[in-house]
């Protein structure tokens, strides 16, 4: 009696986990794949990370069309000399005294013909932040595929319950089916025994799927960057196989000719490619003269220029010294005229008036030898090229390869999808056979629990190769440039 009680615990415990499934279903938050997708988008640190690279190539390319205008500096210097030294507003050596000084200076200069090495660069750096605004939008595709396979992971682990309880509801039926016919002396007590050990495999098999779909929801809960407290239920969709098998149709070139105009790996590389054309462009402009014009003003201080006051004389016989009239024979004192003055230093206005300063000046900038950086430079850009036509040219191999395999995924996929479709029908009709032979006892325990056992595995398959091909589909829409969802 103990050993019935003890194979009758794996059904209670089935029957509570199906129960706290459920209720746990419905208290979670329904989510969808369009609002997972957009919420690994939003959320994706790799993303974001792209999205600063994006942020930044637009400042390179905003900071590149400003170099065009012209270059304007002011300056402005005090200082206070001591001892012998050049005054540097009457450009005279000063001795004695310290004196102070100032001045202030501007000038501006622009590019005025450099063989469009500015326009190149612009245009590099323009291609370069569209390379990065594809890049990104790749990366969000790829998100996008990531989560639709972790979504239709989940789902795939639900359905298996299903299935799994599915199975246990029927074992749990037969079992008490067959200890009616035990207590009525049609079957032996070795039939209940196997029936409850069938129950105990199937309940093992439903713990099983409701532990693959608990590690479903959180691997797809790190893709999404989500919160694991969070709660997550994904939306079960109702999917036409049929609907989506048309797209198994297009030819893997038709798929391939969509992915080079949708993907932005591709669309990157074109892109990079023409950025590193221009930076040839620009490094050839860099071996020609330059043509610039330059201006600059600018003024001086000091308090060594000084402003002197007559404000008077007087009158002085100078010593020894006289003049003699011939004529007149008479002799007369010379006598020296003084002045008295004041002085003071020349005010700070009137001394920048005084010293204002202008130039204008057309510069001509010829290159003769600077140790070959310009030679070397140009021929840098031009691996940078040759580089580039690789990288683009690998893109498009991989590319073309990924979508032939994925194509023929999908075939295989609608084949195995189809060939288990049939198995699952012809097992389904084999059980209702067998069902019906066991009723009336024509059938023994163990042929029955062999065909329940066929039924449970080809339903089992049937919903792996269905979300299999669910999968291998909207890799082809991926490619395509289609919108994931269900």
């Amino acid at each position: 009696m103990s050993y019935f009680c003890f194979m009758r615990q794996p059904l209670s415990v089935a029957l509570l986990l199906i129960i706290v499934f459920c209720q746990r279903a419905q208290s979670q938050d329904s989510w969808s794949l369009q609002r997972s997708v957009q919420y690994a988008i939003d959320h994706n640190i790799s993303i974001q990370q792209n999205v600063l690279n994006e942020r930044l190539a637009k400042l390179t390319l905003q900071q590149s069309r400003l170099s065009q205008l012209p270059n304007l500096n002011v300056s402005g210097n005090y200082g206070r000399s001591f001892g012998r030294s050049v005054d540097p507003t009457t450009n005279q050596f000063v001795s004695g005294d310290s004196y102070d000084y100032t001045g202030y200076s501007g000038n501006a200069d622009v590019l005025l013909f450099g063989w469009f090495q500015k326009r190149h660069s612009i245009a590099g750096n323009k291609l370069r932040m569209n390379a990065a605004g594809a890049e990104l939008d790749q990366l969000k595709d790829d998100v996008s595929l990531n989560v639709a396979t972790g979504y239709l992971r989940a789902l795939l682990a639900r359905e298996q319950i299903n299935v799994s309880g599915k199975q246990v509801e029927l074992s749990k039926a037969r079992l008490e089916q067959t200890r009616r016919f035990a207590n009525a002396g049609r079957v032996p007590e070795l039939d209940v025994a196997q029936m409850e050990s069938q129950l105990a495999s199937d309940s093992a098999n439903l713990i099983t799927a409701m532990a693959d779909y608990t590690g479903a929801i959180l691997d797809i809960k790190a893709l999404l960057n989500l919160d694991f407290t969070v709660p997550y239920e994904p939306e079960v969709p109702q999917v036409s196989v049929s609907d989506e098998t048309m797209l198994a149709n297009l030819s893997p070139e038709e798929v391939y000719a969509a992915a080079t105009k949708n993907l932005g790996v591709i669309r990157s590389r074109q892109l990079r490619l023409a950025a590193a054309e221009k930076n040839l462009s620009s490094a050839k402009g860099s071996l020609w003269p330059t043509l610039s014009l330059g201006a600059q003003a600018g003024t001086n201080f000091s308090t060594t220029v000084r402003d002197v006051k007559v404000t008077g004389a007087t009158l002085a016989p100078v010593t020894g010294a006289y003049a003699y009239d011939a004529v007149n024979n008479t002799t007369y004192q010379i006598f020296q005229s003084t002045p008295t003055f004041t002085s003071s230093t020349t005010r700070l206005f009137t001394q920048f008036d005084n010293n204002f300063r202008q130039t204008v000046a057309l510069t001509l900038s010829v290159p003769i030898f600077n140790a070959w950086q310009g030679q070397y430079g140009v021929r840098q850009a031009r691996i940078n090229v040759q580089s580039e036509e690789l990288n683009k040219y690998q893109s498009e191999l991989k590319l073309k390869q990924d979508v032939y395999r994925a194509h023929n995924d999908a075939r295989n996929a609608l084949q195995k999808y189809y060939a288990a479709l049939r198995a699952a029908e012809a097992a389904q009709r084999a059980f209702n056979f067998a069902q019906k032979r066991y009723d009336i006892g024509l059938t023994n325990t163990v042929e029955y629990l062999t065909v329940q056992n066929s039924l449970y595995s080809s339903e089992s398959r049937l919903a792996s190769a269905k979300y299999e091909l669910i999968f291998k589909l909207k890799v082809i829409d991926y490619y395509l440039g289609k919108e994931l969802k269900l």
